[in-house]
């Protein structure tokens, strides 16, 4: 009986215990799931916060977006509405041109019928005065003639002796202006053929589609023909045409014979780019080797130091103003040891500062300063003759001429420059580049006068030292030097100098 009333009783504890544990867990899961509850609707809130925030930003984008577009849709219609308003001013003005034209030219026309009329008339009387005469005198027109000039020859002998000793000296003239002429012909006759080049190579194409394989996949070939070569290939609308622009002629040279390489070849890939380049530029050095060395030969100068020969066939690739430099020296070199040896002074020094005058445009894209302050360092280094340099620094008239060499050397510069065809460019262009340089100088503030000198290679600003100091001044001249680098093409280098003087006066009195 003991026994089952334990027995009960436990029953009952682990029925109860069973109950309470139910509870238990049951209140435990409801708290855990209160817990993830909340926990979820939070993350719900900051969610929909997040998606808030950034739908407000998107819509923000959009707003400026789309009045960034209006306000370039406005500019565009306003540019387009000026060309439409320019376009119809010039017809207009062009309409008038010919209508002026074509009364000029009818009134041009009357004028010369006119003429002819009385230029007829004029001859039926000086026949019909000639005949009234033979008439009149019982004398042929021969006869008339012969006795007047007899009558006259004896009453004016002394006036015909006047008149046979001036025509006699404007014979004189006109042979010296012969002469001259003759002079002139011969010097054209020994120029060199000269090559017409810009800053700028154009390499034809077999066809359109090969464009196509020049800029490669997502431009890779073009990326990298340009960063082997240092140029840039432009490969624009103009049919069967890629052009290679860049300053340095010699960069220029190797990618034009690349590229004709590659288009030959017809695999063009960047591995294949870098072979050829480099197999290129392997070849352009011996071709400039060459050019100093025949360069040299044909002037007959055999003592120059090699490195000065390689750098006379680096203006093999150069060219000033459309005339090439290398033949341009060699042409000077010539000129000056001839117009020496007819004056009687040394044509070897003639002849050799000839030569290298022009021997710093080769690196005058590498180093700052003038061509000719670049070429006496260089001579200087490499051990020429102190003659030779004193003959060709004064070719520009950066330096007095010192010798009668030096004279020469710039008498013949000039002869080859300005013989007809040597050189592109025209008064017009040289205007305008010099025009162009002076505007760029006077639009910055503070920028009183501005000059361009020595024939476009140096540009002088003077400034007011009130509004600008010495490191503005300063920044003036780098912020002028980058407008013209950006703005302008031209050969070798412009110096760029800014001036500040500040003047105090006072008076005694």
């Amino acid at each position: 009986m003991y026994y089952l009333i334990l027995l009960i009783v436990g029953l009952l504890a682990l029925a109860i215990g069973a109950v309470l544990g139910y509870f238990a867990r049951q209140s435990i899961a409801r708290k855990r799931a209160d817990t993830i509850e909340t926990t979820l609707r939070k993350k719900i809130t900051q969610v929909k916060k997040d998606a808030d925030e950034i739908t407000l930003r998107a819509k923000e984008k959009a707003k400026q977006i789309i009045e960034r577009t209006k306000r370039d849709v406005v500019s565009q219609r306003q540019e387009i509405f000026k060309a439409q308003k320019l376009l119809l001013k010039r017809e207009n003005l062009l309409t008038e041109r010919v209508s002026n034209l074509e009364g000029k030219e009818k009134e041009f026309r009357q004028k010369v019928e006119k003429l002819k009329e009385i230029k007829a008339g004029l001859e039926d009387l000086r026949q019909q005065s000639i005949k009234d005469l033979e008439r009149v005198s019982n004398l042929s027109k021969q006869e008339a003639k012969k006795e007047l000039l007899e009558n006259l020859e004896k009453e004016y002998q002394i006036e015909i002796l006047g008149k046979m000793r001036k025509l006699e000296q404007d014979g004189l003239e006109k042979y010296e202006k012969k002469a001259k002429e003759i002079v002139a012909l011969a010097i054209q006759k020994c120029a060199f053929s000269q090559a017409q080049e810009l800053t700028t190579t154009t390499v034809s194409l077999p066809n359109e589609d090969i464009k196509g394989r020049i800029i490669g996949k997502e431009g890779r070939n073009i990326r990298a023909l340009e960063k082997l070569t240092g140029v840039e290939i432009v490969v624009d609308e103009t049919p069967e045409i890629v052009m290679i622009s860049g300053f340095d002629p010699v960069r220029r040279q190797i990618a034009k014979i690349a590229l004709e390489k590659l288009i030959q070849d017809g695999r063009i890939q960047p591995a294949r780019i870098e072979e050829i380049v480099q197999k290129v530029e392997s070849d352009i050095v011996s071709q400039i080797k060459e050019a100093g060395e025949k360069a040299v030969y044909d002037v007959g100068i055999v003592d120059f130091n090699p490195k000065i020969v390689q750098l006379l066939g680096r203006l093999r690739f150069r060219t000033s103003y459309g005339q090439n430099v290398l033949l341009h020296s060699i042409e000077v070199s010539h000129l000056a040891a001839a117009l020496a040896s007819e004056l009687g002074v040394n044509s070897g020094i003639a002849k050799k500062a000839g030569l290298v005058h022009d021997i710093g445009k080769s690196v005058d894209h590498q180093i700052q300063g003038s061509h000719v302050d670049i070429g006496m360092k260089i001579l200087e280094k490499f051990g020429v003759e102190k003659e030779v340099i004193v003959a060709m620094k004064s070719h520009h008239e950066e330096y007095p001429a010192e010798t009668l060499e030096a004279i020469l050397v710039q008498t013949a510069d000039q002869i080859s420059g300005a013989r007809p065809g040597a050189r592109k460019d025209t008064l017009e262009n040289y205007l305008k580049r010099l025009g162009e340089l002076e505007g760029i100088a006077t639009s910055f503030p503070g920028v009183n006068k501005a000059y361009a000198i020595q024939a476009g290679r140096e540009i002088r600003i003077f400034v007011k030292p009130e509004e600008i100091d010495d490191l503005g001044a300063k920044k003036l001249a780098r912020e002028v030097s980058n407008r013209i680098q950006e703005e302008l093409k031209y050969p070798g280098e412009i110096k760029v100098t800014v001036i500040r003087e500040k003047r105090i006066v006072e008076y005694a009195r």
